[in-house]
């Protein structure tokens, strides 16, 4: 039996490697297309976002869009029970009605006032979900340093709950002594990842065992808010933060 050179393993790695490199390309530059044309929205209110067939609650259902959704609004229709719809396209094939009040849009007015009003009566998750929509969606809004510091607080009390939570998963399956060090199971924890996702990081208290948020939101106010409500604030929040974790 031949043995393979090295130089045609090497080949043969290399070309695997090459092919690794394009579906991730492929799969990243799929998740970023959106559908061609018309106005962009984004899904912030899933609880709304059906998508249906015709412009009324009636209509056949096609299927649920997720929270952070993005469509293209083609046009609206206001139904008999008074709701309005927009006319969107998911897809470049798939099209649809959908109510209005699930989507925001940076070009509609008053939207950003709106998501502000969601962010504020959520659990912990839903308002960072929501509160990346709308940073996201709306960078000239007056009321992002509002929507930072909810995005904050949120993962601080994220941050408790997940401490909690850890730390009875971890004390249930016994860690060893001998393996990877204790605080790397803490910061492995599979409840970190969706808000990993949006962009949120936990910083990790070894002796207490307790998670606490890394306060990236408290120190954009501080930095380019400096002057508003929200600042002073924020501050505190910072000054909090340093001292438990010196």
């Amino acid at each position: 039996m031949r043995t393979r050179s090295a130089k045609s393993i090497v080949a043969c790695v290399s070309e695997s490697l090459i092919l690794v490199l394009l579906i991730a390309g492929a799969s990243a530059a799929q998740k970023k297309r959106v559908p061609p044309g018309g106005n962009l929205a984004v899904v912030a209110d899933e609880r709304l976002a059906a998508l249906r067939t015709a412009p009324s609650l009636s209509g056949r259902l096609m299927r649920r869009l997720g929270r952070g959704r993005i469509v293209s609004i083609r046009g609206s229709s206001r139904g008999r029970d008074g709701l309005l719809f927009f006319h969107v396209a998911v897809t470049r094939r798939t099209f649809g009605w959908i109510q209005s009040e699930a989507l925001v849009a940076s070009g509609r007015q008053g939207d950003d006032r709106r998501l502000a009003h969601l962010i504020s009566g959520a659990d912990e998750f839903d308002r960072v979900a929501r509160a990346r929509i709308f940073l996201d969606t709306f960078p000239g809004s007056s009321l992002r340093p509002k929507v930072l510091l909810l995005l904050g607080d949120a993962a601080e009390e994220a941050a408790a709950k997940l401490s909690r939570e850890s730390e009875r998963r971890f004390e249930r399956r016994e860690i060893p002594t001998d393996g990877a060090p204790e605080f790397s199971y803490f910061l492995n924890y599979n409840g970190l990842d969706r808000y990993n996702r949006q962009g949120v990081i936990f910083i990790f208290d070894k002796a207490k065992k307790q998670f606490h948020y890394d306060g990236a939101a408290w120190r954009e106010i501080v930095r380019r808010y400096p002057n508003t409500s929200e600042a002073v604030e924020a501050r505190k929040r910072v000054q909090a933060l340093h001292a438990s974790n010196p």
